[in-house]
């Protein structure tokens, strides 16, 4: 397929811009997307356990932060 071809010879900042341009279309223009069961269950533990306060919140910062520890 010639665009995998083209796309394959962009740089990686190219295609690191190429794919968010990419998700900022899918998102305007299928906002509806359904998450499957796995990703709605996922999403409903994830909220249980912030309801009962078993997990913590972080930041972007604490997380890069965190991060560059490693």
């Amino acid at each position: 397929m010639q665009l995998i071809k083209e796309i394959a010879q962009l740089s990686t900042a190219e295609k690191i811009l190429l794919v968010e341009r990419i998700w900022e279309d899918i998102e305007t223009t299928n906002s509806n997307i359904p998450f499957t069961a796995e990703q709605e269950t996922e999403i409903k533990r994830r909220q249980q356990l912030y309801k009962s306060g078993d997990t913590s919140l972080h930041t972007w910062e604490e997380i890069k932060q965190e991060w560059k520890k490693r």
